[in-house]
């Protein structure tokens, strides 16, 4: 009996030392919690700002100790493996465990189903923000291209989880398409990269965004949208190296150094950074290249980090932008490219650019007074503009696409569509009544107030007056 009590009591020594292993540790052995693409809880304080208690100190302390114990990743790396290979599903709801070791962003399920898509206005808000800039640059002597790039699994929807089946509806990227069906600034990427063949994928298995073969395909096609050629020539200077750290597989996997294959080329760039360069996630980068000509500004996001070196080679002068709102006024010739994730597509109806805003002439329209209270509209001065921005009730819209104009001292403008959901201390809201618009100095409106007047393609026409 004392043998057998013995025992019990060394295992359970041995458990209890096991779960003290991770809280002994903890002060000596660190990790490196942004690879899993989130901010680790801070240590726990016993008073708040005020210097009072802080009654949820307990709280803080699990949420900091769940964070920071010892070999936490080395664990979490462990489950992830498990779950990936045994049970094909993730422990991160940011991460998607695909067929054949292939992972996908997790904020990209929707737009995969098919599924909580924007409204038609919406839409047609985003076709309407994207003629303008293109009116406005093409008044400018400026080439303006827009493109969409796709989401992982919007090009390799094979390696999806079976489980997850689209709605059957069109998603929001083929609604757009559709719409943007002729128009002279449009280039449907996703189009391009199915219909690319290569020897290898375009896309990162492990990693959210395309490879470097994608990255110069998506090139290529924006070239020829300009009427230029590509930098390199051909795609047969490739090599494969497994030497690219997804971040998708950093999540679920932080432990380990995962690495993914990533497509090399022997070309020799000669563009070379001008001013301050870090990373080419900067944001804002500028380059020259010797010998070439033409400038260009692309705005762009995660995905232009690998299209930059090809973009950079083909013109004199380049700015890559990852800055909100698209500052059109500080563009004087050359091109803008826009590019964006497809994810993030209902940005395009929420930051108005940067530009002055056109003049329109509203005298052939006899508008109804509305005189409800529930109109939204503030200003503020930006770089000598002001901007006027707010959100229109349900009864300014008609049948069909509804245009806004802003009429201040007696000239009338075109404003964008959009619903500035940050300034509107609205964030991360999406409203497809709003509108957003920038006027030189001499028209802002010196007695603080507007007329608004909304005319849709049906023929409803409402207006009314604003005291800002």
């Amino acid at each position: 009996m004392k043998k057998k009590n013995l025992l019990y009591s060394l295992y359970s020594a041995a458990f209890i030392g096991m779960c003290l292993v991770p809280s002994a540790l903890m002060p000596f052995v660190k990790a490196d919690d942004s690879k899993e693409k989130r901010k680790a809880a801070d240590a726990p304080k016993l008073t708040d700002e005020d210097g009072k208690l802080n009654f949820g100190f307990f709280q803080d302390f699990e949420k900091y100790f769940s964070d920071h114990f010892a070999f936490r990743q080395q664990l979490v790396t462990a489950d992830g493996r498990i779950k990936t290979a045994v049970f094909g599903t993730s422990p991160n709801k940011n991460v998607i465990a695909g067929k054949d070791g292939w992972l996908y962003y997790g904020e990209t399920l929707d737009d995969y189903l098919h599924i909580n898509t924007l409204s038609d206005r919406s839409i047609e808000n985003i076709r309407h923000n994207l003629d303008m800039m293109y009116d406005y640059c093409t008044e400018k002597g400026i080439q303006f291209v827009f493109t969409v790039a796709p989401n992982k699994n919007s090009v390799y929807s094979q390696y999806m989880p079976s489980h997850y089946v689209p709605s059957g509806q069109p998603g929001n990227y083929e609604r757009l398409a559709k719409n943007l069906a002729g128009s002279p600034y449009w280039v449907d990427m996703k189009l391009t990269l199915q219909n690319t063949t290569s020897g290898v994928p375009l896309y990162h298995k492990t990693d959210t965004h395309w490879n470097n073969m994608g990255a110069y395909v998506g090139h290529a096609r924006l070239m020829t949208a300009l009427n230029m050629d590509s930098c390199p020539a051909g795609t047969s200077w490739y090599t494969k190296n497994n030497d690219r750290l997804g971040d998708l597989a950093a999540m679920i996997y932080p432990a380990e150094d995962a690495k993914d294959t990533q497509v090399h080329n022997d070309y020799q760039f000669t563009y070379r950074y001008r001013g301050a360069f870090h990373r080419l996630d900067d944001m804002s980068i500028r380059t020259v290249c010797d010998g070439k000509e033409g400038n260009l500004k692309m705005f762009r996001d995660s995905y232009g980090e690998a299209i930059l070196p090809y973009m950079a080679e083909c013109f004199g002068n380049a700015e890559f932008s990852r800055f909100v709102p698209y500052d059109l006024y500080s563009v004087a010739d050359g091109a803008v490219i826009i590019e964006i994730v497809e994810r993030n597509m209902e940005d395009l109806q929420k930051y108005a650019p940067i530009m002055l805003a056109p003049e329109a002439d509203i005298s052939g329209f006899a508008p109804a007074s509305y005189s409800g209270g529930d109109i939204t509209a503030k200003m503020e001065m930006n770089g000598g503009m002001t901007h006027i921005f707010g959100e229109l009730p349900e009864e300014f819209f008609g049948e069909g696409f509804t245009e806004i104009y802003v009429t201040s001292g007696g000239t009338s403008f075109r404003a964008f569509n959009c619903f500035e959901d940050k300034l509107l201390g609205r964030e991360d809201e999406v409203s497809d009544r709003g509108f957003s618009l920038y006027l030189p100095p001499e028209q802002s409106p010196t007695d603080g107030i507007i007329t608004i007047t909304a005319v849709s393609s049906g023929g409803q026409a409402v207006s009314a007056d604003i005291q800002l």
